[in-house]
C-alpha cells in the first residue's frame, strides 16, 4: 500500500477528467511513479462514464496500461448504470467501507 495511490473521482467536468484525472493516472502509472493506480468512480461520474463514449474509451485505454477502475455501487445503482459500468469491464463495490479505511491509514489519496 505504500506506493499506491487511489484518485477519488467525484468531478463529472469532463474536461477536468481528461486533463487531471486520466492524464496524471496514465502517467503515474506508466512512468512508475506510482506501483498502483486506482481511479474510483463516485457520484456524478457514474452517469458521466454510463453516458460519454469519450470518456469510455479514455477509461478502457487506461485500464489497458494497468490502471484500475473501481465504481460505487450506491451510486450507479442511484444513477441507473449499474449495467453500463459493468459492461466496461469496471468493478463496482460498497465503497464507504474501504474509502474509511484508506483515510484511516493515511494512505495516498487525491480527491477531484
Amino acid at each position: 500500500m505504500e506506493n499506491d495511490l487511489v484518485i477519488l473521482w467525484t468531478n463529472a467536468d469532463p474536461i477536468t477528467a481528461k486533463l487531471m484525472v486520466f492524464m496524471y493516472a496514465e502517467a503515474a502509472k506508466t512512468r512508475g511513479w506510482w506501483e498502483n493506480v486506482k481511479i474510483v468512480v463516485w457520484g456524478s461520474t457514474a452517469k458521466l462514464v454510463a453516458e460519454n463514449k469519450e470518456i469510455q474509451e479514455q477509461l478502457l485505454d487506461l485500464k489497458s496500461k494497468g490502471v484500475e477502475i473501481s465504481a460505487c455501487i450506491a451510486c450507479a445503482k442511484e444513477l441507473g448504470v449499474v449495467d453500463e459500468l459493468s459492461e466496461l469491464g469496471i468493478e463496482i463495490i460498497s465503497w464507504g467501507p474501504p474509502l474509511t479505511e484508506l483515510i484511516k491509514n493515511d494512505a495516498k489519496l487525491i480527491t477531484i
